[in-house]
């Protein structure tokens, strides 16, 4: 029987494929297609292991104390009844054989399905042997690990071909931006989570990757069971689970129609963003890892608004964070990957719903931090490590001597925080002239996106060079709403007139200082706020590459001089949103006569 299951979109076009389900503590599993031929050294690791895990529990079980309790004993033969039970043995080797699953993943997702089976039992006592049944297989997955660490077996790194099996789309209860890295080199097309908001890291990372997604669908992973069919509907937050052959078409003629938009929309990449009053606009890409320039050049940007230092320090262990020496590889990286175009490299950016250890939002929340938004984050989580700061300050420093580069500042908010960041980038600077390491002189900027960093703008701009608002933060902070909760999500408005206000007044100011200003946040790469933004006086946006030629497609519609003219009518309205659309629609069909047709060269 179809179902739909109603979440938030956040990331454009439609999924089709089998679902996967996949707890949140095992998205880093690898999960990649084998080839048929290599099913059978696959099935002979599924052995190997399962014959090294019985042997760990038998040895426990021999080595147990004379006085220990009998229940421990009879735990230990119920695992290993579990381990060569055939709901867990056979199972795993159908996936491997039939759907050409990699043993990890077999492991995977048969414990996924054994779960939901023990989670409908009506017995207590049976219900309760989940938990062994995951202990099993947590094992299982750690044998495999040793194998393929020591050499015997190693993943492929990259793979999205599907081989010739059926698309695959993930469904989990989160995914944390840590679990991100990996999913960019999975098989998936798209996912489903339970929780989540709008701008949550999450959405950001799918959009940025260009798939189709949808947060917050509450019940997903529950309704959804292992290999359904699912439709991910990511322009209208809907994920239907076996949709009908009329229904399943119907998505399909959609799929094909958006991947000619986006075709059409490509042939743009290569002309100039000029409006048509001749106002050349800035269109840079956000990115998160050094391999993220080549899409960034491929979709036409003028340089990196903004590359997100803090994910390569994710998914690391606290004891594993990246050196000096390494943090300067992957930015001289994207500096030489950007072809000369500048770069600007945000400082981490850890804290919130970005922590470097591999957890979830919904972890972080009630762990960990009682309120992490508004704790040890950014520049305060930089300050409170000198050293680490510094660190990373040398090796952003070092790469300025390979292109140009920026420095961005996050969370900036008091005067004196100010002080002390310039203290160590002076600091930082004797560092590399002391050990004789070149660098250049790099512009220093302030993310504006607290309320207080707008209204003390003016002072800021005495020391900063540029600014770059970020409207994902700022939003969160004006309106106290946690942009990673679905439960206020509905309350996340990027069109309030407060937040409308702060984002024009800080253009204005800087404008008026003769200090170049950008925005980095969502509503940079949204169209709907693209003529707003123009009308600000805004002229350079930062978003994810994937949003660059839409966002182009209105810049070459737009004359900025008319919907500067629109603008005040937009900022003083209750309805700001309506008020956007009934003054610019004016303003284009002013600015595009009737007979007049704009070409897509």
């Amino acid at each position: 029987m179809s179902i739909q299951v109603f979440g938030l979109p956040v990331s454009r076009g439609v999924a089709i494929g089998r679902a996967v389900l996949v707890a949140s503590s095992r998205i880093d599993v690898a999960h990649y297609f084998i080839e048929a031929s290599q099913a059978d050294a696959e099935v002979e690791r599924l052995r190997v292991a399962r014959d090294q895990v019985a042997a760990e529990l038998t040895a426990l079980q021999r080595d147990l104390p004379p006085d220990a309790p009998a229940e421990l004993s009879a735990l230990l033969d119920v695992h290993l009844m579990l381990l060569h039970d055939d709901m867990l043995a056979s199972a795993t080797k159908h996936w491997v054989r039939e759907r050409h699953y990699n043993a990890e993943w077999a492991v995977s997702a048969q414990l996924e399905v054994l779960a939901r089976q023990f989670d409908e039992m009506e017995d207590d006592y049976l219900r309760e042997r989940k938990a062994d049944m995951e202990q099993v297989t947590e094992r299982l997955l750690r044998a495999l690990a040793r194998k393929s660490a020591s050499g015997v077996v190693a993943p492929p790194q990259g793979v999205r071909d599907f081989g010739g099996e059926d698309p695959l789309v993930l469904v989990a209860s989160d995914i944390a931006p840590a679990d991100m890295l990996q999913f960019r080199r999975s098989v998936f097309t798209g996912f489903v989570t339970d929780v989540g908001g709008k701008t949550s890291h999450t959405a950001i990372v799918a959009r940025s990757m260009d798939i189709p997604a949808v947060v917050g669908a509450r019940e997903a992973s529950r309704l959804i069971r292992q290999d359904d069919w699912v439709v991910i509907d990511g322009d209208n937050g809907v994920v239907i689970v076996d949709p009908s052959p009329i229904v399943l078409e119907e998505y399909r003629f959609r799929q094909r129609q958006s991947e000619l938009e986006r075709a059409r929309l490509h042939r743009l990449r290569h002309t100039p963003a000029v409006t048509l009053d001749g106002q050349a606009i800035d269109l840079l890409a956000n990115i998160e890892l050094p391999s993220d320039a080549a899409a960034a050049v491929e979709a036409g940007a003028v340089g990196v608004g903004l590359f997100r230092s803090e994910f390569l320090f994710m998914n690391r262990a606290p004891n594993d964070l990246p050196g000096e020496d390494e943090q300067y590889e992957a930015y001289r990286d994207a500096v030489l990957g950007m072809n000369g175009l500048p770069v600007t490299i945000r400082t981490v950016d850890i804290g919130a719903d970005k922590p470097i250890e591999r957890m979830s939002v919904n972890e972080l929340r009630h762990e960990h931090v009682l309120n992490p938004a508004l704790g040890l984050r950014a520049i305060r989580w930089s300050l409170a490590e000198p050293a680490m700061f510094r660190q990373q300050l040398r090796a952003i420093l070092r790469a300025s001597a390979h292109g140009k580069v920026r420095l961005l500042i996050p969370m900036v908010a008091h005067l004196s925080e100010i002080r002390q960041t310039f203290e160590s980038i002076a600091r930082a600077k004797q560092q590399l002239t002391d050990a004789g390491k070149p660098f250049v002189d790099v512009e220093v900027g302030a993310m504006i996106e607290v309320p207080a960093a707008a209204l003390m703008l003016k002072r800021f701009l005495k020391y900063f060079d540029f600014v770059s608002i970020g409207t994902n933060d700022l939003i969160q902070y004006t309106l106290a709403i946690d942009r990673a909760d679905e439960h206020v999500s509905h309350l996340y408005d990027p069109w309030h007139p407060a937040v409308l206000k702060l984002v024009a007044d800080s253009i204005a100011i800087a404008n008026a200082a003769g200090k170049d200003v950008s925005v980095c946040g969502e509503m940079a790469g949204d169209v709907a706020f693209t003529e707003l933004l123009l009308g600000m006086g805004l002229r350079s946006l930062s978003m994810h590459p994937a949003q660059i030629a839409s966002v182009k497609h209105r810049v070459l519609r737009a004359d900025t001089r008319r919907l500067a003219a629109g603008l005040d009518a937009v900022l003083h309205a209750d309805d700001p949103m309506q008020a956007a659309q009934e003054a610019f629609k004016r303003v284009e069909v002013a600015a595009v006569p009737p007979a007049v047709s704009l070409p897509l060269q």
